[in-house]
């Protein structure tokens, strides 16, 4: 065997073993996020994946609440700097190896190399968009992580939804560009209408998360999404956040939040309708964290577990089968798909699956 052919075997293996460190790290760092990208087919999957788990490994950083804010701001530099410098990506894990976070982040992080590997096997269009986003989102984390060194405390409405924008419409940009070059059935007209929802399509699951997180984010990543103008208006604040004689004003100055998260899930549903009903596999990605959002704010209207320390929202694992199965089913129709949206967000939706 020639050099040539030497040196394409070694690629070769490097990016299968890169592939494999992917797909069996993104169930640990997104459940239900991994369910989505198993049905995406080829170069667009392997695309989502990769640009999944480089957002990830920004957002790991941008959570340690225990490393300065100067520390984190020049690991997200540095971390933007792999994409056009390979031998920082090769170091990177080294690097970062002071980041504190659960042990399946930590090894992401480890694995930024690897990422960097599945990044380069892809197709080179592609391979620039993913980069792109993934670069905007980074800069936007760095810029919050530099505006509150204490940690994040977001103070407005409007600033709040910067923030949901940097961290998750940059995701709903990425998403449909790779739906777009990588599906011959979405055209220019459909693409439009996409462009249209696609930063509602990530912030209305970013909204949710962090209304189901608000104990989490404060107690173990230092941070208070929730606006202070919120709760400011309801005789609260961050700091009273988690105090349980406040709950009933706590509750209240959550329903603005729970109103944007319900608009944003309108415009997600007129994102997966915009999607033509031959791109099956793309509508059903899109599709099933829509339907866990749903159910997730279904459960976040009716608890005040995630203002009580230690508590946060989940939907049990009976319902989360239920609507995979629901999804699966529905994905070709806009009405099934709205009749099961509907009944999900009045209650439990089961299909006899126990939990």
């Amino acid at each position: 065997m020639g050099s040539n052919g030497v040196g394409r075997l070694r690629t070769a293996t490097a990016q299968q073993s890169a592939l494999e460190f992917a797909r069996n790290i993104i169930g640990r760092v997104s459940r239900t996020f991994a369910i989505g990208i198993g049905v995406l087919p080829g170069d667009l999957g392997k695309a989502v994946l990769t640009g999944y788990l480089l957002c990830r490994i920004a957002d790991t950083i941008e959570d340690d609440g225990e490393a300065s804010a100067l520390r984190r701001q020049e690991l997200l530099a540095e971390f933007v700097a792999c994409f056009s410098d390979r031998r920082l990506a090769a170091r990177f894990g080294a690097d970062a190896a002071d980041i504190r976070a659960e042990a399946h982040y930590l090894e992401l992080v480890g694995g930024t190399a690897l990422v960097f590997e599945l990044l380069d096997s892809l197709p080179k269009a592609t391979a620039e968009i993913v980069a792109r986003w993934t670069c905007e989102l980074a800069g936007g984390m760095s810029e919050f992580v530099g505006r509150y060194p204490d940690g994040i405390r977001i103070q407005t409405l409007p600033e709040y939804r910067r923030y949901c924008y940097y961290v998750a419409g940059t995701v709903g940009h990425m998403l449909t560009e790779l739906f777009r070059r990588h599906s011959r059935y979405i055209k220019d007209a459909d693409y439009a209408r996409l462009l249209a929802n696609c930063e509602a399509f990530g912030e209305g699951l970013q909204t949710i998360n962090i209304l189901k997180d608000i104990a989490w984010d404060i107690e173990h990543e230092n941070a208070a999404y929730i606006p202070e103008e919120l709760l400011r208006e309801r005789g609260s604040s961050h700091q009273l956040i988690l105090h349980g004689e406040r709950i009933a004003q706590n509750r209240e100055a959550l329903v603005a939040l729970v109103e944007l998260a319900k608009e944003d899930i309108r415009k997600s549903l007129d994102y997966f309708n915009a999607l033509p009903k031959m791109a099956v596999q793309i509508r059903l990605f899109c599709l099933l964290p829509i339907l866990f959002a749903v159910a997730t704010l279904r459960e976040i209207e009716r608890s005040s577990a995630m203002l009580q320390s230690g508590g946060g929202v989940k939907i049990s694992r009976g319902e989360v089968r239920s609507l995979i199965v629901a999804g699966v089913v529905s994905t070709v129709s806009n009405t099934t798909t709205r009749w099961v949206v509907s009944k999900t967000s009045r209650g439990r939706f089961m299909l006899g699956l126990t939990d």
